[in-house]
């Protein structure tokens, strides 16, 4: 493929890559009206930003139409994540979470876990931003303040074990901050955006006694995990979300102290403008409740709700115009 100059980017919109788990749920096709592909049940996650070895993101909009993400990022390198880059992958991947079932209780490692377990273990911070949710829809992330580590392993094979974790009622609009070592699982009924780390790498401390379809039960990885979760970490993982009506243009910051990414919460009532210039990085650009247009002069791409647009750092200014100004529509905007 010919690529572009630099100066000609525009922002990307990139297939979904959806993949079956065991937990999968009908919120992508239902609230989302998404076209989900034939063949494939319990559709569980859409990998809307990867660049992974086995999960490469494609271009399916203007002149680089049928790129992968990994090319992108090797050819325009920090004109495209940043000035902060140094070689490598692409640093997030970005995912939708249908959960029509509880996913596993899991953890994730730090960089420090990582280099003692070896084997390829990535780390992986993340957070979750819930987009549509079931009304008795729960999210559980970290321990309680007055759980013991005894208590905790004690219950492990348990359905007591949930009376030692923080379980909040998901509401649209709140996110969760879900720091590597955290305890942490997504409850059924959720539709949720995950923001992480460009990591696949989790550990299973409990799948709740579940079995596929061939009566197998998946792995649990109890001694890896005991290595990661940190047992001190007690603070709430949930950030309430905006319940206000809007009058003008907001930003709400979700994650603004986070190294690995920072996350905006959009509140639009008429058109957005902004630049890359100002986070010296990428910018990602979600629809939440309702379409938008994003870019400038004729380099604008629609992004539709649930999907995410890449925004080159080296873009600079652009707009986010609204298709419904007579309500308010919410946009996650992500930058490192």
């Amino acid at each position: 493929m010919e690529m572009i100059e630099k100066d000609k980017l525009y922002p990307f919109i990139f297939e979904p890559i959806y993949m079956e788990r065991m937990w999968g749920g009908n919120y992508m096709s239902e609230h989302l009206n998404r076209k989900l592909p034939k063949g494939k049940k319990n559709i569980g996650e859409a990998w809307e930003l990867s660049d992974r070895d086995d999960a490469q993101s494609i271009v399916t909009n203007g002149p680089l139409k049928g790129c992968s993400l990994k090319k992108l990022v090797e050819h325009y390198g920090k004109n495209l994540v940043g000035s902060s880059f140094r070689g490598g992958k692409f640093p997030l991947l970005v995912k939708l979470i249908d959960a029509g079932k509880r996913l596993s209780l899991q953890v994730h490692p730090d960089e420090a876990a990582c280099a003692k377990l070896g084997e390829g273990a990535e780390p992986k911070t993340e957070m979750w931003y819930v987009i549509a949710c079931d009304r008795d829809a729960k999210i559980m992330s970290g321990l309680k303040g007055s759980a013991t580590k005894r208590q905790f392993m004690d219950s492990l094979n348990s359905p007591d074990i949930e009376d030692y974790l923080q379980v909040s009622d998901s509401r649209p609009g709140d996110a969760y901050f879900i720091n590597s070592r955290r305890i942490h699982a997504i409850g059924a009924g959720n539709l949720l955006l995950e923001i992480q780390q460009n990591s696949d790498t989790t550990f299973r401390v409990s799948d709740w006694g579940r079995v596929d379809e061939n009566g197998k039960s998946r792995e649990l990885h109890l001694e890896k995990a005991l290595k990661c979760i940190d047992f001190m970490d007690r603070t709430s993982s949930r950030i309430a979300g905006v319940s206000d009506a809007m009058a003008h243009n907001r930003k709400f910051p979700i994650i603004n102290k986070c190294p690995f990414f920072r996350v905006d919460d959009l509140r639009l009532v008429e058109k957005w403008q902004d630049t890359t210039q100002a986070a010296g990085s990428f910018n990602l650009i979600t629809a939440i409740n309702y379409p938008v247009t994003v870019g400038r002069d004729e380099k604008m791409t629609r992004v539709e709700p649930g999907s995410t647009c890449l925004i080159p750092a080296s873009f600079g200014r652009y707009s986010i115009i609204l298709e419904k100004e007579d309500e308010t529509t919410t946009v996650l905007k992500t930058t490192l």
